[in-house]
């Protein structure tokens, strides 16, 4: 049974500023939520706040509770190295490691302990199997990853993340930099990966979150104003403010 998976009165600070503002959402299992709003809004900051990627940030800290299989992911004694393996993160722009496509995929598994060629090689397909990369790239896996193309970069980024078998994918604009061709694949790959993960991604492309989301939250000014199924959000918003953005007026 999958495990739950949301917010309760979320907040995310930069020194005083209040970036989100005590944010609660669920998110179901095998469902695609996308966060939309105006640049600036929070929609960014409140995604990398589900795996604690803001802890890197100086000054940046959270109020409020995330909680995951009745466990609250803000509590200070919470394993972030073994969090974000299971709540994997991908970039707008594709961060490949400078090594071979193989040791990109491998490196995850290695550092939890996985030595085995036999075991590592299984895992590197698999993981290039998911991510829709494995024809592409299965005879020159030694080779650089940085050889790719933008969009192969980013199925190898997903293919990265896919390695250490998380729960959770989070894409923070995924395509935003690729080309048509590639940005299909992106969203053919993240159709097929909700099957089996809970999937969170924040996209600028209204046409992109109809396409293939479930759920819809619209963000303004670090605040939640609506979220709902997908049809509903873009056919008939509740709020007036998700209206005017979802038809162009600002934003």
């Amino acid at each position: 049974m999958a495990q739950p998976f949301s917010t309760e009165d979320l907040s995310i600070y930069y020194g005083t500023f209040e970036a989100v503002k005590k944010i609660s959402m669920e998110f179901p299992a095998e469902t695609v939520t996308a966060l939309i709003g105006p640049s600036g809004c929070g929609k960014s900051t409140f995604l990398r706040s589900l795996n604690r990627m803001n802890d890197e940030i100086a000054g940046a800290y959270a109020t409020g509770h995330i909680w995951m299989n009745g466990k609250d992911l803000n509590d200070p004694g919470t394993d972030v190295i073994k969090l974000r393996q299971e709540i994997g993160m991908v970039w707008q722009k594709p961060n490949p490691f400078y090594k071979s496509i193989y040791n990109n995929i491998a490196f995850g598994p290695r550092y939890r302990g996985i030595k085995r060629k036999k075991d590592l090689d299984e895992i590197v397909e698999t993981s290039l199997r998911k991510a829709a990369l494995w024809d592409e790239v299965k005879d020159r896996l030694h080779g650089s990853a940085l050889a790719l193309s933008g969009g192969q970069q980013q199925r190898l980024c997903i293919a990265r993340a896919l390695s250490v078998n998380p729960s959770i994918l989070l894409l923070d604009e995924p395509a935003s930099a690729l080309d048509p061709v590639s940005t299909g694949k992106i969203e053919e790959l993240i159709t097929e990966l909700k099957k089996e993960l809970r999937i969170v991604i924040v996209t600028h492309n209204m046409q992109q979150a109809a396409r293939i989301s479930d759920f819809t939250a619209y963000f303004y000014v670090g605040n939640l104003i609506e979220r709902g199924k997908t049809k509903d959000i873009f056919t008939n918003p509740t709020n007036e403010l998700t209206q005017e953005y979802i038809m162009g007026r600002f934003g």
